[in-house]
């Protein structure tokens, strides 16, 4: 189930439900569309339905195929108007049948950020926030994402609604990726720039594996890196608050490995040599499994206070990639340990985990044995070409893991399609 939320009325939030719903029937995917404003519905007025059977309907065990009503545009696509003001319906109860059921549900919530909204926002596997391009939308929209957050709510990220380019205070927005931007028109639901630029988002959605991110049934008190063959051998993932480095040589296409690592969770991907868009396009056409990370690029004289005013914004839970470190490695050594320890302070206070990524080519900065004495763990990627037709081998080994486990094993580990590799662990002595 997917929550479609606004602070501000008259942003797009019911246009965007009926579109997204109406793009997943046209993908193929049973969906289904509900009104849950009870005070101000208009889900079934602009979705051109009857006002009943209302969402109350479902209430009373009544199936789902039989309340539900064709949209007149997309006739695999289904309706469900809100219950009268009125009427006495539980709807957290209502929410939890949709929401087990095996059809793609997109539910349009109260405008606002009063009690009305908490139940959808709650019952919904994931959020959708949208926005116009006024500041006043933008405002509501940041306060929406503050809210699903205090809920537990994963965002999934926001719908830019009559908006032709993202607006800059959007593009600040950490981990709130934009999914889609809408176009202007006079009937949204039946203009093909719009209803194409629907079937887009239906289709980050689903490439992106937006809707069902969910981390790997391990330890709950630790937090998967995306590295699946890591985790498992690592009893489910790291520790919240670690800091590990992700050391390799240049040619070795470990950042494969970051791209994994964006998949259980919010990331934070921060750049220092390559463009954001380089990233973020190398991120959209890996053929590893992947999440939809906020990347930024952090460049010039000051980057240590630019990269740590980015991290200061990280919500809680999330992952931080720093790739390369080099560059911020070969600031001053003092103001490189203080950006360290900051870096450690806030991961510990948001219960979050920072992949720090290091080259080991010929220009290794000095700062490198700050870094590995700053964190907690230490993945070393190997690269040898054992002879001619015999491809690139990899291998990783972990030469440092602070908790007191005893690492015996050999496990296999790939990325990308370069193959697979052994990664040999030893415990840490320190």
């Amino acid at each position: 189930m997917i929550a479609i939320a606004g602070a501000k009325g008259g942003c797009g939030k019911t246009v965007t439900t009926l579109g997204l719903t109406e793009a997943f029937a046209r993908a193929g995917i049973a969906a289904l569309a509900v009104d849950a404003d009870r005070q101000l519905p208009n889900l079934h007025v602009t979705g051109g339905v009857d006002r009943t059977p209302t969402l109350a309907a479902l209430a009373a065990e009544t199936g789902i195929r039989s309340v539900a009503q064709g949209s007149p545009r997309t006739s695999t696509a289904g309706i469900i108007p809100a219950p009268e003001p009125s009427a006495n319906v539980d709807l957290e109860s209502v929410l939890g049948r949709l929401e087990a059921s095996t059809i793609q549900t997109i539910v349009d919530c109260p405008s606002g950020a009063g009690p009305d909204v908490v139940e959808p926002l709650a019952a919904a596997s994931g959020v959708i926030v949208v926005t116009t391009d006024s500041d006043r939308s933008l405002t509501a929209a940041e306060m929406t994402v503050e809210m699903a957050r205090r809920l537990g709510a994963r965002v999934l990220g926001t719908v830019l609604n009559r908006c032709e380019t993202v607006p800059p205070q959007v593009d600040s927005w950490v981990d709130v990726p934009v999914l889609g931007v809408i176009p202007q028109a006079e009937s949204p639901l039946i203009d093909d720039e719009t209803t194409t630029a629907y079937d887009e988002l239906v289709e980050t959605l689903r490439t992106r594996n937006a809707t069902a991110q969910t981390p790997p049934a391990y330890d709950d008190d630790l937090l998967p890196t995306g590295i699946d063959a890591l985790d498992r051998r690592l009893g489910g993932g790291l520790a919240p608050g670690s800091v590990a480095a992700l050391i390799a040589e240049p040619a070795s296409q470990s950042e494969h490995l970051l791209y994994e690592a964006t998949a259980p969770r919010g990331t934070l991907y921060l750049t220092t040599e390559r463009s954001a868009v380089n990233v973020q396009r190398a991120i959209e056409t890996t053929s590893t499994e992947t999440g939809t990370p906020t990347v930024r690029h952090v460049s010039g004289e000051h980057r240590l206070e630019e990269a740590m005013e980015n991290i200061s914004r990280l919500p809680a839970e999330a992952t931080l990639i720093i790739d390369p470190i080099d560059v911020l490695e070969r600031h001053d050594r003092h103001a490189y340990v203080s950006f360290l320890n900051d870096l450690k302070d806030w991961m510990v206070e948001t219960e979050s985990i920072a992949l720090l990524h290091g080259l080991n080519g010929s220009n290794r900065p000095d700062n490198r044995t700050a870094t590995i004495h700053a964190t907690d763990a230490v993945f070393d990627v190997q690269t040898s070409n054992p002879g001619i037709g015999a491809g690139v081998g990899h291998s990783l080994s972990i030469p440092k893991f602070r908790p007191e486990r005893s690492f015996t094993e050999t496990i296999e580990l790939s990325f990308d399609g370069v193959g697979a590799a052994v990664i040999e662990t030893d415990q840490d002595g320190a």
